[in-house]
């Protein structure tokens, strides 16, 4: 697999890929792991997962710069993603059996009926470059303590995390078969999803790329858990903190060099603060630094490749074309590297291109609404329903906006986020299933129901 540095341009070396025949070993090898690791003991499985978080934060630095290096994350956003996945191993080491113990149900006096959970087998993930560790590990720190086993088909342009996380697993003392990682093109995806070894699939990535996984799962029959894409809106209304939302705006526009699919997308802001937003906004993105990915202090880093480039660009430049005003930004910076600066948009007409579309980039349109019902009525105009974040002084309004705002979850006074704790997924073109938290170890596994009778001895039902 070819592999370019997005901030250089320069060729990595190239990782080869797996062929038909590897693919097929690493089937059989998960089919036959999964008979052996189901029956093994939660606390051994949990304590496992344990030793995955040492093995991350040993090799936090190494880990980090990969990520640098083949996708452009800048680098302190690369460690804080290596030390958000040992937190998941470490909420799932202590929690997994919690979540999944078998539970009682009242029923009849002469019976007992209780839940169980049991896992279903080798699960498929097909996972996106932009956070390349995180949304591994996301799906692995659950699914493999709860005693499935993983295959993973990692996005083209980062084939070095891929095989790097295997070796995680590899280290922590897993055994052979529970995790594996297939290097190889989205076109083998259908064949390993509709083989009859493999019983369910995870997808992180696009709404096409999401369709394509989840009409081929539901042809087989299989249980399919999908996270989309999102265009999330960012609310200030009239009584917000106008500096700290334009503070913590640029910050969610921005993380991951504006490549997230619960990244601020659309700015949403009351007339009454409009002015001043704007004003605060453009001066913190101007204020961000755009470079290495690998230098300390940077950050927003390259975009992952120059396809992404040129795509973000032509949105820009459709919507400046409908009407919108560059306020900052606007153009790809000169240089080697895919660089493209924070930008802000206002004057957005509703149906630009960065109005209906997903912008994977930092560029952030302004939208200004004369009411709180407007800005809501903006904030759901979307096919996606992802996150969401709203903006104001009195928290029972906040409460009350952030639940007329229709998706997956929406913070108040906060840029939307994941934690291992909570529930995260999406709804509408966003996808459907949940990952994280006990909803998200629960989607792989099936709830069994187990009734117990006493025997009367008459041999009549």
């Amino acid at each position: 697999m070819e592999r370019v540095n997005p901030a250089t341009e320069e060729a990595l070396d190239p990782i080869e890929g797996d062929g038909d025949a590897d693919v097929e070993a690493a089937l059989a090898d998960a089919s036959d792991a999964f008979e052996s690791w189901r029956d093994v003991p939660m606390r051994e499985r949990q304590s496992l997962l344990a030793d995955a978080a040492d093995v991350l934060r040993a090799n936090e630095e190494e880990y980090a710069e990969l990520m640098a290096r083949e996708m452009g994350k800048p680098i302190a956003g690369a460690r804080s993603e290596v030390e958000k996945c040992a937190w998941v191993c470490d909420y799932y080491a202590e929690r997994a059996g919690e979540h999944l113990q078998d539970e009682r149900v009242g029923a009849e006096s002469d019976a007992e009926a209780e839940i169980v959970y049991e896992p279903l087998g080798p699960i498929l993930a097909v996972m996106p470059w932009n956070y390349p560790f995180w949304q591994v590990f996301r799906f692995a720190a659950p699914h493999l303590t709860a005693g499935n086993v993983g295959l993973l088909k990692h996005a083209s342009n980062v084939p070095g995390c891929a095989r790097a996380i295997e070796d995680v697993f590899r280290e922590a003392g897993y055994p052979e078969g529970v995790f594996q990682s297939l290097l190889v093109d989205s076109d083998a995806v259908a064949d390993v999803v509709e083989d009859d070894r493999v019983r369910a699939v995870t997808l992180t990535g696009s709404e096409r790329a999401g369709r394509a996984v989840g009409e081929t799962a539901g042809a087989e029959l299989k249980k399919s858990v999908l996270e989309l894409g999102g265009s999330d809106p960012f609310v200030v209304l009239d009584d917000a903190d106008v500096e700290a939302a334009a503070a913590t705006g640029a910050r969610a526009r921005t993380l991951n060099s504006g490549q997230s699919c619960i990244a601020a997308k659309r700015f949403v802001v009351h007339e009454a603060v409009s002015e001043e937003f704007v004003e605060a906004f453009v001066a913190e993105m101007e204020d961000l630094d755009v470079g290495d990915p690998t230098a300390e202090g940077t950050d927003v880093g390259p975009q992952a490749r120059a396809d992404l480039l040129d795509d973000l660009h032509d949105q820009v430049e459709r919507s400046v074309a409908a009407g919108a005003t560059v306020e900052t930004g606007g153009e790809p910076l000169d240089g080697n590297g895919f660089f493209y600066p924070p930008t802000v948009l206002t004057d957005v007409p509703r149906d630009a291109a960065v109005a209906e579309e997903e912008v994977f980039g930092p560029v952030a349109p302004v939208f200004e609404v004369e009411s709180e019902s407007e800005a809501v009525e903006l904030a759901n105009d979307t096919r996606f329903g992802l996150g969401g974040s709203v903006w104001t002084d009195d928290l029972a309004r906040g409460r009350r906006v952030a639940r007329e705002i229709e998706s997956g979850s929406v913070f108040v006074n906060e840029l939307t986020k994941s934690d291992p704790r909570l529930p995260f997924g999406g709804i509408g073109d966003s996808g459907h299933g949940r990952e994280l938290g006990r909803d998200g170890i629960r989607e792989f596994v099936n709830r069994k129901t187990v009734w117990v009778q006493e025997a009367d001895g008459s041999g009549e039902e």
